[in-house]
């Protein structure tokens, strides 16, 4: 089992698609729809023994610091790392501050998801001016410092920021020594910020781009390489072996989220948020934690066992209309289309020896939703 600990509420960055939204969002949709409970303190208290004693519970744990930003409370990385030394370790982190964690605890991640948009010019807009140079520098101090895990480029693609241009993102970021890249659509997260004609227009480009790109892929592999994209290669699993899939980041029965104050929630953005609570570390066994599933119209749909739902928190909210909500699945289906069409070419160079299998394999529930 996947757990998400969140470590502090509190942020170093005040970035344009969350803190800038989230100042905007006054909507009370949310209030209509979830109970919630703002008691949990902003940096965590949990106890680590009690946590400990949670945690292995679980055969395999595995242990994903979370914020806000993990690093501004990195005390807490070092004392669960101490008590819990059984456990295997991921971070999702802005990178601001990798250099502020001692080596011995940074190298025994497994991997790091760096929030990064892609070149200087527009993960400066989004995040901050000064951001990439920093977490570029940071980025090479703890590679010379020793560690070898994996480094996830987590992007977000804003339909709103002016950018479309992904495949040249996702190029740059292979070409700065990211090991994999990942990105997530800013869409349908807060009630103020759909335009349908804003949205209309970016889903022509993006989709655009996403075709450029499989096209790029493929290119690669021709050259014997498998470029680690998540979202190409969990579509890629479920489509070569014919399989079925649940929600994509294992939210709700793979992947939980344990708060500031030790309670156990389904996603970390339904931190606050009763309705998805499953229980606390002190009474809780992990395997026997409830499921909770996406609703409608997701099982009803003729992509969901591909989609799997896109994301737990956006379809139980609903804060997009719905024709804003079909919208955003109509880059699901094209995304899963381009790779429909990808199939046979992707086979032929397995066959040919080209690339094998294993080279598609990857992680999951570790952080990158797959379907963005």
């Amino acid at each position: 089992m996947y757990f998400h600990i969140i470590l502090t509420e509190r942020c170093n960055s005040q970035c344009r698609y969350c803190y800038e939204k989230s100042e905007r969002e006054f909507g009370e949709k949310l209030n209509e729809k979830f109970k919630f409970d703002f008691s949990a303190p902003e940096n965590s208290e949990v106890d680590v023994k009690e946590l400990r004693k949670f945690i292995l519970k679980d055969k395999e744990p595995k242990i994903i610091f979370y914020g806000g930003e993990p690093l501004v409370n990195r005390g807490k990385i070092v004392e669960i790392m101490d008590a819990i030394p059984e456990a295997k370790y991921y971070m999702q982190t802005n990178g601001k501050l990798l250099h502020e964690l001692p080596s011995e605890y940074m190298n025994r991640f497994s991997k790091i998801l760096i929030s990064i948009d892609g070149d200087k010019e527009r993960t400066d807009f989004n995040r901050g001016k000064g951001t990439y140079d920093l977490v570029l520098k940071n980025l090479d101090l703890i590679r010379k410092n020793g560690f070898v895990g994996e480094v996830v480029a987590r992007m977000t693609i804003s339909f709103s920021d002016g950018f479309t241009d992904l495949l040249k993102q996702v190029k740059h970021l292979f070409e700065i020594r990211f090991d994999s890249v990942h990105w997530q659509l800013d869409m349908g997260f807060y009630e103020s910020d759909y335009d349908k004609k804003q949205v209309e227009d970016f889903i022509k480009k993006y989709n655009e781009e996403v075709s450029k790109l499989v096209e790029f892929w493929i290119e690669n592999m021709k050259q014997g390489k498998v470029l680690k994209i998540y979202p190409f290669l969990g579509l890629f699993d479920s489509l070569y072996h014919n399989t079925k899939t649940k929600l994509r980041c294992g939210s709700g029965y793979a992947n939980y989220t344990i708060t500031t104050n030790g309670k156990i929630v389904t996603c970390p953005i339904m931190n606050c948020i009763k309705d998805f609570e499953v229980g606390d570390i002190k009474k809780s066994n992990p395997n026997e934690l409830k499921e909770i599933s996406v609703i409608e119209p997701c099982p009803s749909c003729s992509y969901f066992e591909l989609c799997g739902g896109r994301c737990l928190y956006s379809n139980h909210a609903k804060l997009w209309p719905e024709e804003g909500e079909m919208q955003i699945c109509s880059t699901i289906k094209y995304f899963i289309e381009e790779m429909k069409k990808a199939m046979p070419k992707i086979t032929e160079l397995i066959k040919q020896g080209l690339i094998h299998e294993d080279d598609f394999s990857y992680e999951k529930y570790f952080g990158p939703e797959i379907i963005p």
